[in-house]
């Protein structure tokens, strides 16, 4: 399954990843300057749920563009249960 986010889903997923990555640059700037751990603990949980956010835009996506696909009679060779077994797995990945 090809990535194609377009428009507002790329963006939005961009936005998230960035947010992220401040995030995590900012947690490593905290644990080098000694900083409380509760504050670095809820600096790092921000930026997991800023991971996961971006993960599932971007299984949505896929999923989306599978149903389409699925309807469309555009499938790859790919039967539905091997199409379900890989959504499944990738869902989980993010659980």
């Amino acid at each position: 399954m090809d990535l194609e986010l377009e428009g507002a889903p790329l963006k939005a997923v961009l936005n998230r990843l960035r947010r992220a990555q401040g995030q995590i640059s900012g947690v490593i700037r905290m644990i080098e300057d000694g900083r409380d751990c509760e504050d670095v603990v809820t600096q790092l949980a921000a930026a997991s749920r800023a991971l996961d956010r971006a993960g599932f835009a971007i299984i949505a996506t896929g999923l989306q563009k599978c149903v389409a696909d699925f309807e469309d009679g555009q499938r790859s060779g790919e039967d539905p249960e091997q199409m379900r077994a890989r959504l499944e797995k990738l869902f989980l990945s993010l659980a």
